[in-house]
């Protein structure tokens, strides 16, 4: 059954991609559309981000991770090393539960 889901998934996935190919010269997007597309794309991002900076298992995650993004946050905005920043985001995060902090 996983398999079959996984291989459907691909599939899927596959067909998408190719028919972004194939139609990409016979589909013309008005003028407004084509300048949204980027706007949808970088909002649907942030969606994902934050669902997955605040919630687990449909509640909400603590306080502990949101201050490890936080911190991340800051440091990728002061154009920190991408290291730097992954290791200071997991070890804010490590020191709030390990203090107790939910």
């Amino acid at each position: 059954m996983l398999i079959a889901v996984i291989l459907a998934l691909a599939a899927g996935t596959y067909g998408f991609r190719v028919a972004g190919v194939l139609l990409r010269d016979r589909l013309d997007l008005p003028e407004w559309s084509r300048h949204l597309l980027p706007i949808g794309a970088a909002t649907l991002l942030a969606a994902l981000a934050a669902t997955a900076a605040l919630t687990e298992a449909g509640g909400f995650a603590g306080y502990a991770r949101p201050a490890g993004v936080l911190v991340g946050l800051l440091l990728a905005w002061r154009r920190a090393p991408f290291v730097l920043v992954v290791v200071a985001a997991a070890a804010t995060t490590a020191v709030l539960r390990l203090l107790g902090v939910a």
